[in-house]
């Protein structure tokens, strides 16, 4: 079984650059609010954190958390976002692990609950999360699941 690197980007602040470029080029949202979420969190003014899974020296999975993911429920934050795993590396626990480690890394700063947005379901619920309600999206038609890990 291959085994992967899992780090916080405070771990590794050299790849902050080329992972806002990553994060940018799955989620389509531009480069710079990666980069000043990322330097937010790396100058600690923040403790909402980016986290990647490395295979050598290349990003195959990560997330984020931010304040607010793009929707109306303002007062449920803060929010993981941008969770993605590369096609060739999915169905190996790459996104489970990183949810895990989001989790206890914000319980470990007095930070929950915290929150997420998504179509998916039956994925998130294996990783302790539960539904919470429909929210909407800033600029989509439909509204989205909301989940929540307390």
């Amino acid at each position: 079984m291959k085994s992967f690197d899992y780090i916080t980007l405070r771990d590794r602040a050299e790849l902050k650059n080329s992972a806002a470029e990553w994060f940018h080029c799955k989620w389509g949202v531009p480069t710079e609010a990666y980069l000043e979420c990322m330097e937010a969190y790396l100058k600690k003014e923040t403790e909402y954190g980016w986290y990647l899974c490395m295979n050598g020296d290349k990003i195959v999975g990560g997330m984020g958390v931010i304040e607010n993911d793009f929707h109306d429920r303002k007062d449920l934050t803060p929010n993981v976002c941008a969770v993605y795993t590369e096609k060739d590396y999915r169905c190996k626990g790459i996104a489970g692990h990183l949810l895990n480690m989001v989790v206890d890394d914000m319980k470990s700063k007095d930070i929950t609950p915290i929150y997420l947005v998504t179509d998916h379901t039956n994925f998130y619920e294996r990783y302790g999360w539960e539904f919470l309600c429909m929210v909407q999206g800033d600029d989509e038609p439909k509204m989205t699941r909301m989940y929540i890990h307390r």
